[in-house]
């Protein structure tokens, strides 16, 4: 048998495996998680082309201020001077090209009561200071802002200690804290949206919202979309979720100021993730976290952004359900974690076989074999089929919730740029789901076996679920931060021109470096 005979044999057996029961059992998984995407990306378009035809009902009875309220009567001067104080605080690291632009909308919010920014820096030498002081100078006259250096943590992530330095500065007469990521783009009315909820139902603990990713064309950016995606569905309920962005978060700034079921405190020893921590506290004390229908917003991601850099972001996510406040959370994550890895590689597994059966029916059409000598079923092509045809409704499906949410975006804010859905390019959506859902069990399981993390610059190691120790060197990180690609050192640092299988072989060494905990 000569080399290439023996390469078909081999593609041929490997067919004729595929075809097995358990092989069977595998593909057809792969049609149901496909199947199962579409459903609930359908349900969650459901909800959101709702508010979009709500609103087109309220702007044809004559109310052209729908984008703010639904009720045209509360924007009149004697219901917002009721509107009860709300302080904005957002925790900075570094400064990108869409920074500016973000903080913008988010000041120029047409909020009707009183409203203060909080802008919280880790020191003055972050390049977030000098931007956000010089747009803090250009409104000075139009907004109540200013800037806390909040210092270096000790006890919890920087982001979770410049929230709680944050909290501490409110005004006292604040009845509501929103917690922003510097990365989000508001809508005018967000705020006065997230506030009529609270108000609407005082026993709302957290009320949260989701990004929508504009992709900049790299994989790695399409990576990123398709990563989020899966969870959108979980935030456009119209109301009641379990799911917590920490990017949007409004909450009663009394919980933090009596310390509330623990909200200062678990987040303050040892917390690494906001959302996370938050989300297993309101589980834990059975509080209620909603997401409004209006609380999507647009999350332009970095023009450069490499794929080295989304791996790094990937990394950061899979690290954070090693974090946990109790052995009832700990569980949670580790079910989330088994369930996650399952899935991904249950979700690429049917596509690699299906490769294999293309492959042999290509061969046996070239080379005019027929399918007795070869000992292949026409099982396979069937099965390859069925999977097209679930990929095709999964992708039908997402590019219906997106251009949906997309849609929406453009009706909240009617003065801003057009979004577009013209620039999603769907041949690279699905390259990503592929490779993201690859990746995704090596970073989990990277995070499991490590126990510590980089995050801008910073090295968080955890012990027993919570920080326990803090290492801080400009030098063995990162100049940029991984979506927004914002300069973290100033001028100084020069663009990362490591490539993702650099990045991924230093993680692997790393891995088996001895773990050191303070004791």
């Amino acid at each position: 048998m000569s080399a290439l005979d023996s390469v078909d044999w081999l593609l041929f057996s490997l067919s004729r495996t595929f075809c097995s029961p358990l092989a069977v059992f595998i593909q057809i998984q792969g049609c149901v998680i496909c199947l199962t995407l579409a459903i609930g990306w359908a349900f969650a378009a459901y909800v959101r082309n709702r508010e979009i035809n709500r609103m087109k009902d309220i702007m044809k009875g004559g109310n052209s201020f729908a984008f703010l309220c639904h009720d045209i009567n509360k924007l009149e001067h004697s219901n917002q001077v009721n509107l009860p104080r709300v302080t904005v605080v957002m925790p900075l690291k570094g400064f990108g090209e869409h920074n500016l632009h973000n903080w913008k909308s988010q000041i120029t919010s047409l909020y009707g009561g009183p409203l203060e920014f909080l802008f919280v820096v880790e020191s003055t030498e972050d390049p977030a200071y000098h931007a956000i002081s010089r747009l803090i100078t250009d409104f000075k006259d139009d907004v109540d802002a200013k800037i806390i250096v909040a210092g270096l943590s000790t006890t919890c992530s920087q982001k979770i200690h410049n929230q709680l330095v944050g909290v501490e500065k409110m005004h006292k007469d604040s009845k509501y804290v929103l917690f922003l990521d510097d990365d989000v783009r508001l809508h005018p009315g967000s705020i006065g949206a997230l506030t009529a909820e609270m108000e609407k139902n005082p026993d709302i603990f957290i009320q949260t919202g989701y990004p929508l990713d504009l992709p900049s064309g790299s994989l790695g950016s399409y990576c990123i979309y398709e990563y989020h995606m899966p969870c959108s569905m979980g935030f456009a309920t119209g109301g009641k979720t379990f799911f917590l962005w920490g990017g949007c978060m409004m909450m009663h700034a009394d919980d933090f100021r009596y310390d509330r079921y623990g909200v200062v405190s678990g987040l303050r020893d040892g917390g690494y993730s906001d959302d996370m921590t938050l989300a297993a506290l309101a589980g834990a004390h059975k509080r209620l976290i909603t997401s409004p229908p209006v609380a999507v917003f647009p999350h332009p991601l970095a023009s450069d952004l490499s794929f080295s850099r989304y791996w790094n972001y990937l990394r950061k996510q899979t690290f954070v359900l090693e974090s946990y406040i109790s052995k009832v959370n700990w569980l949670m994550n580790k079910a989330l974690f088994s369930s996650h890895c399952y899935l991904s590689w249950g979700f690429v597994a049917p596509y690699l076989m299906g490769m294999v059966h293309v492959a042999a029916a290509l061969q046996i059409c070239i080379k005019g074999y027929s399918y007795e000598e070869t000992t292949c079923t026409t099982g396979g092509l069937l099965l390859v089929s069925c999977l097209a045809v679930c990929t095709f409704m999964e992708l039908l499906s997402m590019w219906n919730l997106t251009r949906i949410e997309v849609q929406l975006c453009n009706m909240l804010s009617p003065e801003a740029p057009k979004l577009s859905l013209g620039t999603y390019n769907w041949s690279m959506v699905f390259a990503a789901m592929l490779v993201d859902n690859f990746l995704y069990p090596i970073s989990a399981f990277r995070s499991h076996f490590c126990q510590s993390i980089n995050w801008s610059g910073i090295r968080y190691h955890l012990k027993n679920g919570k920080i326990s120790k803090i290492e801080r060197n400009k030098d063995m990180g990162p100049n940029f931060t991984d979506l927004g690609g914002k300069h973290l050192y100033g001028k100084k640092g020069a663009p990362p021109k490591a490539s993702f299988l650099s990045s991924l072989a230093r993680s692997l060494a790393q891995w088996h470096q001895p773990k050191k905990y303070d004791v």
